[in-house]
């Protein structure tokens, strides 16, 4: 199926690696003009070279900026000009007791989680709306909706982001400008791969056994395995596209049977 996404210009923050370069490299399949993004230059000009080796004939820059400060994300608005499509993807991730996570670090994810796409849709929607075309998607989690107790930092800032969302597809009435977020679930992202590595080597068990045996404690999940990032890509992917024009406003659900609610 065509996705009529060729020639559309697309970015993609927090796309170095995990569900954002995967997102960035089902866009180029599609045949789209990519902007990458990541923390540093060599960062962003790594992930453009794997891009290019697999899609040799693919547009492909970057524009590097950490979300964490405010000089790198006024930078990044003065040079990044007119999208057609915003995948708002960029988000810290970690697993904390309430009480161990200082003010500080609820900062680091409220700038970063949330902010990001705020900062980011504030300055690129208006062009969408005035060229009456233009797609913006939230890269969101079940955690959101169902915030995990040991994750109250990254699942409060998730809910956040939905409800972003919401509001901003509001603004889109009567144009062909639509906002959604995907909502994932357990994925194996670069992210999750590095923590499940690194309590593996603390407790002596083999990463492959540590990745069953976390996904296992999940008992709602319908897969019965981590989702892959290309997965998520795949809905993303959709929902950008031409093809996806009724559906705006939407949280659509690529959660693996997560949540369980008919809705």
């Amino acid at each position: 199926m065509d996705l009529g996404l060729t020639g559309k210009r697309a970015f993609v923050s927090g796309s170095t690696q995990g569900i954002g370069w995967a997102v960035a490299d089902a866009l180029v399949r599609e045949g789209a003009v990519v902007l990458l993004n990541g923390r540093s230059d060599d960062r962003v000009r790594e992930a453009a070279r794997r891009l290019r080796a697999a899609h040799p004939q693919a547009e492909i820059s970057g524009i590097a900026a950490d979300f964490e400060r405010a000089d790198d994300v006024a930078r990044l608005l003065e040079e990044l000009g007119d999208v057609d499509i915003l995948v708002n993807n960029v988000g810290l991730f970690g697993v904390a007791a309430f009480d161990t996570v200082s003010d500080d670090e609820w900062q680091r994810y409220f700038e970063v989680n949330l902010m990001s796409a705020v900062r980011l849709s504030r300055h690129l929607m208006p062009g969408m709306l005035a060229r009456g075309d233009g797609r913006i998607l939230m890269i969101g989690s079940e955690s959101g909706v169902d915030v995990p107790a040991d994750m109250l930092h990254y699942g409060t800032m998730k809910a956040a982001l939905l409800g972003f969302a919401n509001g901003l597809a509001k603004l889109t009435r009567g144009s062909a400008v639509t906002v959604n977020t995907i909502l994932g679930g357990p994925t194996y992202s670069d992210g999750v791969a590095q923590v499940v590595e690194e309590i593996s080597r603390a407790q002596g068990v083999p990463a492959e056994e540590m990745k069953a045996g976390i996904i296992a404690q999940n008992r709602t999940t319908l897969l019965e395995r981590f989702i892959e990032p290309a997965e998520l890509a795949a809905l993303a992917v959709y929902l950008v596209s031409p093809r996806a024009s009724a559906t705006n406003g939407s949280a659509v659900r690529a959660d693996g049977g997560v949540l369980t609610g008919m809705l």
